[in-house]
């Protein structure tokens, strides 16, 4: 009985520190999820109440999407936004797979060196290289097309140091084991380090992935047609009469089930990311 009655209040604080904590969590999770309901709410208003500030939109009404049906190529917007998109993310994984693995398993002269200044390309902005590669693409005639808009992001500095970080506490012991069994290089890439880095892959992708959807400034220099992304198809609804909200947040909002459906299919990765990194 002694010992039950000092465990209980002790348990109890448990209980309620972790309640507290499940519900700042809620609190910020509410705070964070309230533009996205707002999105959600303004394209299902009427046309004439698009500016209504009414929390909960009643008539609901699908006016504003057939609008952006109407206005827009929707699906063309979103197979071209899909496929810079997706060509870019796995053209920066694929080169950082490579680079990553060659700065983690082999020594060299002048690695570190090297590797400070590929990170350092990192913090170059790119409005300062905006102008080079805008000239490149001119003399290549790749303006005004998709792959003029992939071709400045198919290398990422933050994805090869992110691989590197995760290389580099891999055990060596299988490297080694796997060359005495007399593997290669290119395949001890592929069958023993990638497999055990798709959590780290899976997150890294939706990073990549999300950073080259919501890419708005280098297609709408590259590309000169509203017709051609989603980014630019968002900024058809905004004329010198006004701007077509409704319509607008109907088009960003379909924008948003490519990036939530890929969530969906690599959550399982992402959580198996987060639990080897406690366990660590």
């Amino acid at each position: 009985m002694t010992t039950s009655s000092h465990t209980t209040p002790r348990h109890d604080r448990g209980t309620g520190a972790r309640v507290r904590g499940h519900l700042v969590l809620a609190s910020i999770a509410l705070v964070c999820g309230f533009p996205i309901y707002w999105l959600v709410a303004t394209s299902l208003r009427r046309p004439e109440d698009q500016y209504s500030l009414r929390p909960v939109p009643w008539p609901l009404s699908l006016e504003n999407y057939a609008d952006a049906a109407a206005q827009t190529h929707v699906v063309t917007l979103l197979a071209n936004t899909f496929a810079v998109a997706a060509g870019s993310t796995i053209a920066q994984l694929l080169i950082a797979l490579l680079a990553a693995y060659a700065f983690s398993m082999y020594e060299f002269r002048g690695k570190r060196l090297l590797f400070v200044a590929f990170v350092g390309t990192w913090l170059v902005p790119f409005q300062v290289t905006m102008l080079p590669n805008y000239v490149l693409l001119q003399q290549l005639g790749m303006l005004n097309t998709l792959v003029g808009v992939m071709m400045p992001t198919l290398c990422s500095a933050l994805a090869v140091l992110m691989l590197r970080q995760h290389m580099d506490s891999f055990p060596k012991e299988l490297i080694a084991a796997a060359r005495m069994d007399g593997r290669t290089s290119w395949t001890i890439l592929w069958t023993v380090v990638v497999p055990n880095l798709r959590p780290a892959l899976a997150a890294l992708s939706i990073l990549l992935f999300i950073n080259a959807w919501n890419e708005y400034f280098w297609p709408a220099v590259v590309l000169q047609r509203t017709s051609s992304v989603v980014q630019l198809g968002l900024r058809s609804f905004m004329t010198a009469e006004g701007t077509d909200w409704g319509a607008m947040m109907a088009l960003a909002g379909m924008s948003c089930l490519p990036v939530f459906v890929l969530y969906l299919l690599l959550q399982r990765h992402i959580v198996n990311a987060f639990v080897r990194s406690g366990l660590k």
